[in-house]
């Protein structure tokens, strides 16, 4: 019997990307589930719960695993995103870290690759993202904003799935 000691390194990576994958998958079927019996409004609702919760859970515990401050800033942002399953997922993600923003850029979704493989309507993921992206970021830093640059249905750059941008809040 193998077991989790036993594996390579180059294993024990390629064994994330399953795990990621698989996360992914079961997001989908149950979404997708929800969609089919009670349609898209009904599924964005429970969905939108989901990630309220997934999300903070999600940062604390990479917070937690990357050792980063309270207030890691943007620096410790664009890390914990590096490791969220999500960055395993989706065959490309640039950031770009200024001194006072990070910019997200999801070049290509699987979730929307595979919307489109399968024949069915974008994922409208702006109203998911407006939860996931702030919710994660202030959990990894509380002085952390987001805005949407684009994202489905509100594309303003066709060259992407998404682009949000990160920054700061002023203090006051």
């Amino acid at each position: 019997m193998i077991t989790l000691d036993d594996l390579s390194k180059e294993q024990l990576k390629e064994l994330v990307h399953v795990y990621a994958r698989n996360f992914l998958a079961i997001d989908g079927v149950w979404f997708q589930s929800i969609e089919q019996k009670y349609g898209m409004a009904e599924a964005m609702y429970h969905d939108c719960e989901a990630w309220k919760r997934y999300s903070v859970s999600e940062a604390r515990r990479l917070k937690k695993f990357l050792h980063l401050d309270e207030h890691p800033g943007l620096e410790g942002l664009r890390q914990a995103f590096e490791f969220r399953f999500s960055a395993f997922v989706n065959p490309a993600i640039e950031y770009e870290l200024r001194a006072d923003e990070l910019i997200f850029r999801v070049v290509d979704c699987q979730v929307q690759s595979t919307r489109k493989r399968k024949g069915m309507p974008l994922h409208p993921c702006l109203q998911i993202g407006q939860i996931e992206y702030p919710y994660f970021a202030r959990t990894i830093d509380d002085r952390i904003e987001c805005e949407v640059i684009s994202c489905h249905p509100q594309i303003t750059d066709p060259s992407c799935a998404c682009i949000w941008r990160f920054f700061i809040r002023p203090e006051k």
